[in-house]
Protein backbone atom coordinates (compact mmCIF):
# COMPACT_ATOMS: atom_id res chain seq x y z
CA UNK A 1 0.00 0.00 0.00
CA UNK A 2 2.86 2.16 1.06
CA UNK A 3 4.27 1.41 -2.61
CA UNK A 4 1.15 2.47 -4.62
CA UNK A 5 0.75 5.36 -2.69
CA UNK A 6 4.27 6.54 -3.63
CA UNK A 7 3.49 5.93 -6.84
CA UNK A 8 0.58 8.00 -6.78
CA UNK A 9 3.18 11.07 -5.30
CA UNK A 10 5.27 10.51 -8.23
CA UNK A 11 1.95 10.44 -10.62
CA UNK A 12 1.02 13.68 -9.07
CA UNK A 13 4.51 15.53 -9.01
CA UNK A 14 5.49 14.86 -12.75
CA UNK A 15 2.22 15.48 -13.84
CA UNK A 16 2.20 18.80 -11.96
CA UNK A 17 5.75 19.32 -12.98
CA UNK A 18 5.07 18.98 -16.46
CA UNK A 19 2.04 20.53 -16.69
CA UNK A 20 4.08 23.47 -14.78
CA UNK A 21 6.76 23.77 -17.54
CA UNK A 22 3.41 23.79 -20.15
CA UNK A 23 1.32 26.32 -18.79
CA UNK A 24 4.39 28.65 -16.70
CA UNK A 25 3.47 27.71 -13.22
CA UNK A 26 6.08 25.16 -12.42
CA UNK A 27 7.44 27.08 -9.58
CA UNK A 28 4.31 27.79 -8.02
CA UNK A 29 3.56 23.91 -8.40
CA UNK A 30 7.16 22.74 -6.78
CA UNK A 31 5.78 25.17 -4.11
CA UNK A 32 3.13 22.89 -2.73
CA UNK A 33 4.86 19.58 -4.13
CA UNK A 34 8.05 19.60 -2.20
CA UNK A 35 6.90 20.05 1.48
CA UNK A 36 4.56 17.14 0.71
CA UNK A 37 7.18 14.98 -0.20
CA UNK A 38 9.36 16.42 2.54
CA UNK A 39 6.28 15.82 5.04
CA UNK A 40 5.76 11.96 3.02
CA UNK A 41 9.64 10.74 4.12
CA UNK A 42 9.11 11.93 7.39
CA UNK A 43 5.75 9.94 8.02
CA UNK A 44 7.36 6.86 6.57
CA UNK A 45 10.29 7.32 8.63
CA UNK A 46 9.20 7.99 11.78
CA UNK A 47 8.24 5.38 14.27
CA UNK A 48 5.72 6.74 16.88
CA UNK A 49 2.37 6.25 14.39
CA UNK A 50 2.48 3.55 12.69
CA UNK A 51 -0.55 4.83 10.45
CA UNK A 52 1.75 7.59 9.42
CA UNK A 53 4.48 4.95 8.78
CA UNK A 54 2.15 2.59 6.65
CA UNK A 55 0.34 5.66 4.99
CA UNK A 56 2.61 8.51 4.61
CA UNK A 57 0.92 12.36 4.71
CA UNK A 58 -2.41 10.79 4.05
CA UNK A 59 -2.54 9.53 7.92
CA UNK A 60 -2.87 12.53 8.61
CA UNK A 61 -6.21 13.03 7.66
CA UNK A 62 -7.12 11.28 10.74
CA UNK A 63 -5.82 14.05 12.84
CA UNK A 64 -7.17 17.02 11.21
CA UNK A 65 -10.19 14.93 11.24
CA UNK A 66 -10.50 14.28 15.08
CA UNK A 67 -9.25 18.05 15.53
CA UNK A 68 -12.42 19.48 13.32
CA UNK A 69 -15.03 16.65 14.73
CA UNK A 70 -16.16 18.65 17.82
CA UNK A 71 -16.64 22.01 16.06
CA UNK A 72 -18.56 20.24 12.57
CA UNK A 73 -20.99 18.40 15.31
CA UNK A 74 -21.89 21.23 17.34
CA UNK A 75 -22.61 23.15 14.25
CA UNK A 76 -23.64 20.80 11.59
CA UNK A 77 -24.77 17.54 13.02
CA UNK A 78 -25.76 18.00 16.70
CA UNK A 79 -29.69 18.82 17.58
CA UNK A 80 -31.40 21.69 19.83
CA UNK A 81 -31.12 19.29 22.75
CA UNK A 82 -28.61 16.60 22.34
CA UNK A 83 -25.09 19.14 23.30
CA UNK A 84 -22.77 18.34 25.87
CA UNK A 85 -22.27 19.71 28.25
CA UNK A 86 -24.91 22.40 27.57
CA UNK A 87 -26.92 21.58 24.48
CA UNK A 88 -27.85 23.80 22.44
CA UNK A 89 -31.12 25.26 23.31
CA UNK A 90 -29.27 26.25 26.39
CA UNK A 91 -26.65 28.33 24.78
CA UNK A 92 -28.89 29.81 22.47
CA UNK A 93 -31.34 31.06 25.35
CA UNK A 94 -28.37 32.40 27.26
CA UNK A 95 -27.35 34.06 23.98
CA UNK A 96 -30.71 35.35 23.24
CA UNK A 97 -31.21 36.93 26.50
CA UNK A 98 -27.54 38.42 27.17
CA UNK A 99 -28.19 40.29 23.43
CA UNK A 100 -31.49 41.46 24.21
CA UNK A 101 -32.93 39.20 21.54
CA UNK A 102 -36.30 37.91 20.37
CA UNK A 103 -36.21 34.28 23.00
CA UNK A 104 -39.68 33.32 22.57
CA UNK A 105 -39.70 29.51 21.06
CA UNK A 106 -42.09 28.76 18.30
CA UNK A 107 -44.21 25.95 17.78
CA UNK A 108 -43.97 23.81 20.80
CA UNK A 109 -41.24 22.23 22.82
CA UNK A 110 -38.22 20.35 21.11
CA UNK A 111 -37.87 18.11 24.59
CA UNK A 112 -39.53 14.37 25.10
CA UNK A 113 -41.69 15.22 27.95
CA UNK A 114 -42.49 11.35 28.33
CA UNK A 115 -39.05 10.14 28.45
CA UNK A 116 -37.44 9.27 31.91
CA UNK A 117 -35.99 12.50 33.96
CA UNK A 118 -38.49 14.86 32.42
CA UNK A 119 -38.73 17.34 35.04
CA UNK A 120 -41.76 20.55 35.01
CA UNK A 121 -43.04 23.04 37.91
CA UNK A 122 -46.55 22.61 38.57
CA UNK A 123 -48.47 25.72 37.87
CA UNK A 124 -51.78 27.48 40.02
CA UNK A 125 -55.34 28.02 38.74
CA UNK A 126 -54.76 30.69 41.04
CA UNK A 127 -52.19 32.18 39.31
CA UNK A 128 -51.69 35.48 39.52
CA UNK A 129 -49.99 38.98 38.09
CA UNK A 130 -46.35 39.62 40.33
CA UNK A 131 -44.55 42.67 39.36
CA UNK A 132 -40.85 42.34 39.59
CA UNK A 133 -40.59 45.14 42.31
CA UNK A 134 -43.07 43.09 44.29
CA UNK A 135 -41.04 39.80 44.33
CA UNK A 136 -38.70 39.76 47.06
CA UNK A 137 -35.32 38.87 45.25
CA UNK A 138 -32.76 39.36 47.43
CA UNK A 139 -31.83 37.20 50.22
CA UNK A 140 -29.91 38.35 53.76
CA UNK A 141 -27.22 36.61 54.57
CA UNK A 142 -25.69 36.65 58.14
CA UNK A 143 -26.36 34.72 60.87
CA UNK A 144 -26.38 36.40 65.00
CA UNK A 145 -22.34 36.14 64.86
CA UNK A 146 -22.17 38.00 61.88
CA UNK A 147 -21.86 42.08 62.25
CA UNK A 148 -22.10 42.58 58.35
CA UNK A 149 -25.09 40.94 56.76
CA UNK A 150 -25.12 41.24 53.33
CA UNK A 151 -28.57 41.24 50.87
CA UNK A 152 -27.81 39.14 47.93
CA UNK A 153 -29.60 38.62 44.68
CA UNK A 154 -30.65 35.43 44.10
CA UNK A 155 -28.33 34.57 40.79
CA UNK A 156 -24.85 35.40 40.76
CA UNK A 157 -21.79 35.16 38.98
CA UNK A 158 -19.85 31.83 40.68
CA UNK A 159 -16.53 31.02 41.18
CA UNK A 160 -13.71 31.82 38.40
CA UNK A 161 -10.34 33.04 39.01
CA UNK A 162 -8.03 35.16 37.49
CA UNK A 163 -5.69 32.46 35.72
CA UNK A 164 -8.56 30.55 34.23
CA UNK A 165 -10.46 33.64 32.74
CA UNK A 166 -8.51 36.83 31.34
CA UNK A 167 -8.14 40.10 33.01
CA UNK A 168 -11.08 41.23 30.57
CA UNK A 169 -13.39 38.37 30.92
CA UNK A 170 -13.37 39.13 34.96
CA UNK A 171 -13.49 43.16 33.92
CA UNK A 172 -16.68 42.36 31.91
CA UNK A 173 -18.23 40.10 34.52
CA UNK A 174 -17.62 43.29 37.07
CA UNK A 175 -18.71 45.69 35.51
CA UNK A 176 -22.31 43.80 34.74
CA UNK A 177 -22.47 42.53 38.32
CA UNK A 178 -22.22 46.02 39.62
CA UNK A 179 -24.76 47.66 36.92
CA UNK A 180 -26.80 44.50 37.37
CA UNK A 181 -27.18 44.38 41.47
CA UNK A 182 -25.22 41.06 41.93
CA UNK A 183 -21.81 39.55 43.43
CA UNK A 184 -19.02 38.26 42.08
CA UNK A 185 -17.36 35.01 43.70
CA UNK A 186 -13.32 35.79 42.72
CA UNK A 187 -12.55 32.00 42.53
CA UNK A 188 -9.65 30.35 44.50
CA UNK A 189 -7.09 32.42 42.36
CA UNK A 190 -7.22 35.21 44.58
CA UNK A 191 -8.66 38.74 45.33
CA UNK A 192 -7.17 40.71 41.64
CA UNK A 193 -7.68 44.24 40.64
CA UNK A 194 -10.02 43.44 38.30
CA UNK A 195 -12.34 41.67 40.85
CA UNK A 196 -12.05 45.26 42.02
CA UNK A 197 -14.16 47.26 39.66
CA UNK A 198 -17.21 48.38 41.55
CA UNK A 199 -19.62 45.56 42.35
CA UNK A 200 -19.96 43.26 45.22
CA UNK A 201 -17.29 40.77 45.78
CA UNK A 202 -17.23 37.25 47.35
CA UNK A 203 -13.77 36.52 47.97
CA UNK A 204 -13.15 32.58 48.09
CA UNK A 205 -10.11 31.29 49.86
CA UNK A 206 -8.92 28.07 48.21
CA UNK A 207 -6.54 25.71 49.65
CA UNK A 208 -3.61 27.22 48.15
CA UNK A 209 -4.10 30.35 49.80
CA UNK A 210 -3.77 32.59 47.08
CA UNK A 211 -3.60 36.36 48.20
CA UNK A 212 -3.14 36.00 51.82
CA UNK A 213 -0.01 33.11 51.83
CA UNK A 214 3.01 32.75 53.53
CA UNK A 215 5.97 32.07 51.51
CA UNK A 216 5.62 28.32 52.79
CA UNK A 217 1.77 27.93 51.73
CA UNK A 218 -0.01 28.83 54.60
CA UNK A 219 -2.26 30.79 56.27
CA UNK A 220 -1.13 34.83 56.19
CA UNK A 221 -3.81 36.70 58.64
CA UNK A 222 -2.45 40.19 58.13
CA UNK A 223 -2.41 39.49 54.62
CA UNK A 224 -6.14 38.32 54.67
CA UNK A 225 -6.80 41.23 57.35
CA UNK A 226 -5.66 43.85 55.19
CA UNK A 227 -7.25 43.09 51.70
CA UNK A 228 -10.85 42.04 53.21
CA UNK A 229 -11.37 45.25 54.73
CA UNK A 230 -11.64 46.44 50.69
CA UNK A 231 -15.27 47.97 50.87
CA UNK A 232 -16.54 45.67 47.69
CA UNK A 233 -15.80 42.17 49.52
CA UNK A 234 -19.17 41.57 51.45
CA UNK A 235 -18.36 37.74 52.00
CA UNK A 236 -15.72 35.55 52.54
CA UNK A 237 -15.90 31.54 51.39
CA UNK A 238 -13.62 29.22 52.14
CA UNK A 239 -13.62 26.53 49.48
CA UNK A 240 -13.25 22.65 50.73
CA UNK A 241 -13.65 21.04 47.07
CA UNK A 242 -15.42 22.03 43.74
CA UNK A 243 -17.30 19.70 42.01
CA UNK A 244 -15.36 19.94 38.71
CA UNK A 245 -12.71 17.71 40.68
CA UNK A 246 -13.89 17.37 44.05
CA UNK A 247 -10.96 15.70 46.54
CA UNK A 248 -8.51 17.14 44.13
CA UNK A 249 -6.49 20.21 44.07
CA UNK A 250 -6.95 22.73 41.56
CA UNK A 251 -4.20 23.66 38.86
CA UNK A 252 -3.14 26.14 37.25
CA UNK A 253 -1.30 25.40 33.89
CA UNK A 254 2.72 27.22 33.60
CA UNK A 255 1.24 28.78 30.24
CA UNK A 256 -1.24 30.89 32.14
CA UNK A 257 0.32 31.88 35.07
CA UNK A 258 1.91 35.46 33.72
CA UNK A 259 4.19 37.86 36.20
CA UNK A 260 0.82 39.58 36.98
CA UNK A 261 -1.09 36.51 38.19
CA UNK A 262 1.97 35.46 40.20
CA UNK A 263 2.11 38.65 42.21
CA UNK A 264 -1.36 38.47 42.77
CA UNK A 265 -1.75 34.75 44.08
CA UNK A 266 2.07 35.04 45.93
CA UNK A 267 3.83 32.54 43.49
CA UNK A 268 6.57 32.33 40.83
CA UNK A 269 5.76 33.13 37.36
CA UNK A 270 5.77 30.81 34.91
CA UNK A 271 5.40 27.44 36.80
CA UNK A 272 2.33 25.16 37.43
CA UNK A 273 0.41 26.35 40.82
CA UNK A 274 -0.90 23.31 42.25
CA UNK A 275 -3.58 23.95 45.01
CA UNK A 276 -3.58 20.95 47.81
CA UNK A 277 -6.49 18.49 47.83
CA UNK A 278 -7.03 20.00 51.89
CA UNK A 279 -6.38 22.90 53.96
CA UNK A 280 -3.08 23.35 56.02
CA UNK A 281 -5.07 25.55 58.51
CA UNK A 282 -8.12 22.84 59.82
CA UNK A 283 -8.89 18.23 59.16
CA UNK A 284 -11.34 18.20 61.10
CA UNK A 285 -15.27 19.42 61.36
CA UNK A 286 -14.70 21.76 64.50
CA UNK A 287 -11.22 22.88 63.06
CA UNK A 288 -12.90 23.84 60.35
CA UNK A 289 -15.25 26.02 62.33
CA UNK A 290 -13.17 27.44 63.68
CA UNK A 291 -10.96 28.84 61.14
CA UNK A 292 -14.67 30.23 60.14
CA UNK A 293 -14.64 31.78 63.20
CA UNK A 294 -11.52 33.05 62.69
CA UNK A 295 -11.55 34.79 59.50
CA UNK A 296 -14.95 36.25 60.83
CA UNK A 297 -13.07 38.22 63.59
CA UNK A 298 -10.33 39.35 61.25
CA UNK A 299 -12.96 40.77 58.51
CA UNK A 300 -14.68 42.59 61.17
CA UNK A 301 -17.87 40.55 61.12
CA UNK A 302 -18.50 39.76 57.45
CA UNK A 303 -20.39 37.00 56.57
CA UNK A 304 -18.02 33.80 56.01
CA UNK A 305 -19.13 30.11 54.66
CA UNK A 306 -17.77 27.26 52.84
CA UNK A 307 -18.06 25.83 49.55
CA UNK A 308 -18.15 21.84 49.08
CA UNK A 309 -18.66 19.95 46.71
CA UNK A 310 -21.19 16.86 48.94
CA UNK A 311 -19.23 13.71 49.03
CA UNK A 312 -19.95 11.27 51.70
CA UNK A 313 -23.10 12.00 53.95
CA UNK A 314 -21.12 11.21 56.94
CA UNK A 315 -18.98 13.79 56.67
CA UNK A 316 -21.60 16.43 56.62
CA UNK A 317 -23.56 15.01 59.39
CA UNK A 318 -20.11 15.25 61.67
CA UNK A 319 -19.87 19.25 60.15
CA UNK A 320 -23.72 19.71 61.43
CA UNK A 321 -23.32 18.17 64.80
CA UNK A 322 -19.77 20.06 65.21
CA UNK A 323 -21.87 23.17 64.67
CA UNK A 324 -24.29 22.22 67.53
CA UNK A 325 -20.92 20.86 70.16
CA UNK A 326 -19.41 24.39 69.70
CA UNK A 327 -21.88 26.78 68.81
CA UNK A 328 -19.99 28.42 65.80
CA UNK A 329 -22.17 28.52 62.47
CA UNK A 330 -21.33 29.43 58.97
CA UNK A 331 -23.81 32.21 57.28
CA UNK A 332 -23.49 30.30 54.39
CA UNK A 333 -23.12 27.13 52.49
CA UNK A 334 -22.33 27.12 48.85
CA UNK A 335 -23.31 23.42 47.22
CA UNK A 336 -21.59 22.54 44.01
CA UNK A 337 -22.60 19.87 42.24
CA UNK A 338 -20.40 16.61 40.74
CA UNK A 339 -21.57 16.89 37.04
CA UNK A 340 -18.27 19.55 36.87
CA UNK A 341 -17.57 23.75 36.23
CA UNK A 342 -15.52 25.93 34.49
CA UNK A 343 -12.25 24.44 35.95
CA UNK A 344 -10.37 21.56 33.51
CA UNK A 345 -10.24 18.15 35.51
CA UNK A 346 -9.05 14.38 35.17
CA UNK A 347 -11.54 12.50 33.25
CA UNK A 348 -12.39 10.45 36.32
CA UNK A 349 -13.23 13.45 38.52
CA UNK A 350 -15.35 15.40 36.21
CA UNK A 351 -17.70 11.96 34.99
CA UNK A 352 -17.48 9.84 38.32
CA UNK A 353 -16.80 11.80 42.01
CA UNK A 354 -18.54 13.61 44.10
CA UNK A 355 -22.27 14.06 44.58
CA UNK A 356 -24.58 15.76 41.80
CA UNK A 357 -26.25 19.18 42.52
CA UNK A 358 -29.60 18.56 43.04
CA UNK A 359 -28.77 15.45 45.66
CA UNK A 360 -26.31 17.46 47.04
CA UNK A 361 -28.71 20.56 48.30
CA UNK A 362 -31.18 18.29 49.22
CA UNK A 363 -28.64 16.34 51.61
CA UNK A 364 -27.42 19.61 52.96
CA UNK A 365 -30.57 21.35 53.38
CA UNK A 366 -31.79 18.01 55.16
CA UNK A 367 -28.89 17.59 57.37
CA UNK A 368 -28.82 21.15 58.36
CA UNK A 369 -32.74 20.61 59.73
CA UNK A 370 -31.88 17.66 61.26
CA UNK A 371 -29.67 19.16 63.99
CA UNK A 372 -31.89 22.80 63.56
CA UNK A 373 -29.50 24.72 62.35
CA UNK A 374 -31.24 25.01 59.15
CA UNK A 375 -32.58 28.77 60.15
CA UNK A 376 -29.08 30.84 60.57
CA UNK A 377 -27.66 28.93 57.58
CA UNK A 378 -28.28 30.21 53.93
CA UNK A 379 -27.40 27.48 51.26
CA UNK A 380 -26.56 28.60 47.80
CA UNK A 381 -26.68 26.43 44.60
CA UNK A 382 -23.69 26.41 42.31
CA UNK A 383 -23.75 24.68 39.07
CA UNK A 384 -25.52 24.31 35.51
CA UNK A 385 -27.73 27.50 35.87
CA UNK A 386 -28.86 28.77 32.59
CA UNK A 387 -32.73 29.18 33.11
CA UNK A 388 -35.02 30.95 35.38
CA UNK A 389 -36.68 26.91 35.78
CA UNK A 390 -33.04 25.54 37.02
CA UNK A 391 -33.43 28.27 39.33
CA UNK A 392 -36.48 27.16 40.30
CA UNK A 393 -35.48 23.58 40.68
CA UNK A 394 -32.46 24.57 43.07
CA UNK A 395 -34.77 26.25 45.55
CA UNK A 396 -37.17 23.90 45.60
CA UNK A 397 -34.76 21.28 47.00
CA UNK A 398 -33.50 23.57 49.75
CA UNK A 399 -30.88 26.53 48.13
CA UNK A 400 -32.19 29.63 49.28
CA UNK A 401 -29.99 31.60 46.02
CA UNK A 402 -27.91 30.77 42.78
CA UNK A 403 -24.45 31.15 41.40
CA UNK A 404 -23.98 30.58 37.94
CA UNK A 405 -20.75 30.14 36.26
CA UNK A 406 -20.82 28.98 32.86
CA UNK A 407 -23.92 30.60 31.83
CA UNK A 408 -22.25 34.08 32.78
CA UNK A 409 -19.33 32.83 30.26
CA UNK A 410 -21.70 32.02 27.72
CA UNK A 411 -23.07 35.36 28.32
CA UNK A 412 -19.81 37.13 27.83
CA UNK A 413 -19.89 35.23 24.40
CA UNK A 414 -18.51 32.06 25.16
CA UNK A 415 -19.04 29.44 21.81
CA UNK A 416 -18.27 26.23 23.82
CA UNK A 417 -14.77 25.27 21.93
CA UNK A 418 -13.83 23.11 24.90
CA UNK A 419 -10.16 23.98 25.14
CA UNK A 420 -10.38 26.07 28.71
CA UNK A 421 -7.42 24.72 29.73
CA UNK A 422 -5.11 24.81 26.26
CA UNK A 423 -4.55 28.78 26.79
CA UNK A 424 -5.90 29.06 23.42
CA UNK A 425 -9.55 30.46 23.89
CA UNK A 426 -10.94 31.70 21.01
CA UNK A 427 -13.50 34.14 22.16
CA UNK A 428 -10.62 35.25 24.44
CA UNK A 429 -12.80 35.04 27.92
CA UNK A 430 -10.42 31.49 29.03
CA UNK A 431 -7.07 32.79 27.90
CA UNK A 432 -3.90 34.71 28.98
CA UNK A 433 -2.87 35.72 25.18
CA UNK A 434 -3.05 38.83 24.49
CA UNK A 435 -3.40 38.33 21.16
CA UNK A 436 -7.40 36.54 21.84
CA UNK A 437 -7.72 38.96 24.89
CA UNK A 438 -8.13 41.85 22.88
CA UNK A 439 -10.87 40.21 20.53
CA UNK A 440 -13.01 40.66 23.85
CA UNK A 441 -14.92 44.42 24.22
CA UNK A 442 -15.38 44.93 27.81
CA UNK A 443 -18.25 47.58 27.56
CA UNK A 444 -20.22 45.22 24.86
CA UNK A 445 -19.68 42.02 27.08
CA UNK A 446 -20.47 43.36 30.09
CA UNK A 447 -23.82 45.01 28.92
CA UNK A 448 -24.52 41.23 27.49
CA UNK A 449 -23.81 39.83 31.22
CA UNK A 450 -26.04 42.72 32.98
CA UNK A 451 -28.75 41.15 30.42
CA UNK A 452 -28.75 38.04 30.87
CA UNK A 453 -29.45 38.23 34.56
CA UNK A 454 -31.93 40.86 33.90
CA UNK A 455 -33.99 38.63 31.52
CA UNK A 456 -33.56 35.63 33.62
CA UNK A 457 -34.39 37.11 36.96
CA UNK A 458 -37.93 38.44 35.17
CA UNK A 459 -38.57 34.97 34.12
CA UNK A 460 -37.86 33.81 37.61
CA UNK A 461 -40.56 36.40 38.24
CA UNK A 462 -43.10 34.79 35.62
CA UNK A 463 -42.39 31.65 36.90
CA UNK A 464 -43.01 32.57 40.24
CA UNK A 465 -46.53 33.74 39.46
CA UNK A 466 -47.16 31.10 37.47
CA UNK A 467 -46.74 28.67 40.40
CA UNK A 468 -48.94 31.21 42.23
CA UNK A 469 -46.14 32.74 44.90
CA UNK A 470 -45.41 36.41 45.79
CA UNK A 471 -41.68 34.82 47.11
CA UNK A 472 -38.79 32.67 46.21
CA UNK A 473 -39.41 30.91 49.73
CA UNK A 474 -42.48 29.79 49.31
CA UNK A 475 -40.90 27.45 47.20
CA UNK A 476 -40.89 24.04 48.17
CA UNK A 477 -40.44 20.62 46.83
CA UNK A 478 -44.28 20.18 46.27
CA UNK A 479 -44.09 22.10 43.34
CA UNK A 480 -41.71 20.42 40.74
CA UNK A 481 -42.43 17.13 39.43
CA UNK A 482 -40.83 14.18 37.34
CA UNK A 483 -41.42 11.75 35.30
CA UNK A 484 -39.84 8.38 36.98
CA UNK A 485 -41.41 6.47 34.36
CA UNK A 486 -43.86 5.71 31.57
CA UNK A 487 -46.98 4.87 34.48
CA UNK A 488 -44.59 7.11 37.41
CA UNK A 489 -45.14 10.69 37.99
CA UNK A 490 -43.07 11.97 41.35
CA UNK A 491 -43.10 15.32 43.42
CA UNK A 492 -39.88 16.06 44.67
CA UNK A 493 -40.66 15.24 47.96
CA UNK A 494 -41.78 11.80 47.25
CA UNK A 495 -37.95 11.87 45.44
CA UNK A 496 -36.15 13.68 48.04
CA UNK A 497 -37.92 12.95 51.47
CA UNK A 498 -37.74 16.22 53.54
CA UNK A 499 -36.70 15.36 57.17
CA UNK A 500 -38.20 16.84 60.16
CA UNK A 501 -36.33 19.68 61.98
CA UNK A 502 -34.26 18.88 65.01
CA UNK A 503 -34.75 14.76 64.22
CA UNK A 504 -31.10 14.35 64.31
CA UNK A 505 -30.45 16.12 67.54
CA UNK A 506 -31.46 12.77 69.84
CA UNK A 507 -30.12 8.98 69.30
CA UNK A 508 -32.85 7.77 67.38
CA UNK A 509 -32.27 8.43 64.19
CA UNK A 510 -34.66 8.10 60.90
CA UNK A 511 -33.88 4.72 59.41
CA UNK A 512 -31.77 6.14 56.11
CA UNK A 513 -29.08 7.82 58.52
CA UNK A 514 -28.81 5.36 61.28
CA UNK A 515 -26.15 3.59 58.95
CA UNK A 516 -24.32 6.56 59.12
CA UNK A 517 -24.53 7.35 62.87
CA UNK A 518 -21.69 5.68 64.16
CA UNK A 519 -19.49 7.60 61.53
CA UNK A 520 -20.32 10.56 62.46
CA UNK A 521 -17.40 12.43 64.18
CA UNK A 522 -16.46 15.73 64.87
CA UNK A 523 -12.51 15.47 65.69
CA UNK A 524 -11.59 14.46 62.23
CA UNK A 525 -12.42 14.06 58.63
CA UNK A 526 -13.16 10.67 58.38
Amino acid sequence: MSKTIYAVFAAITVTIFFGGLLWGWVWWSLILVVPAWILAIKDSLQEEHSLRRNFPLLGRARWLAELLRPFVRQYFIESETDGAPISRMFRSIVYQRAKGDLEMVPYGTKVDVYRDGYEWLGHSLGAHTVKPTDLDSRVEIGGPDCKQKYSASLLNISAMSYGSLSSAALTALNKGAKAGGFYHNTGEGGLSPYHLGGADVVWQIGTGYFGCRTKEGGFNPELFKEKTAHPNVKMIEIKLSQGAKPGHGGILPASKNTRDIARIRTVEAGTEVVSPSTHREFDSPVGLLEFVQKLRELSDGKPIGFKLCVGRRAELLSICRAMVETGIKPDFITVDGGEGGTGAAPLEYSNSVGMPLREGLAAVDDCLRGFGVREDIRVIASGKVFTAFHMAKNLALGADLCNSARGMMLALGCVQSLICHTNHCPTGIATQDPDLIKGLVVGDKSQRVQRFHAETMHAFVDLMSSAGLRSARDLTRTHIYRRCGQDTIKRYDQIYTPVTDGVLLGSDWPEPYQDMQSAVMTDRFS
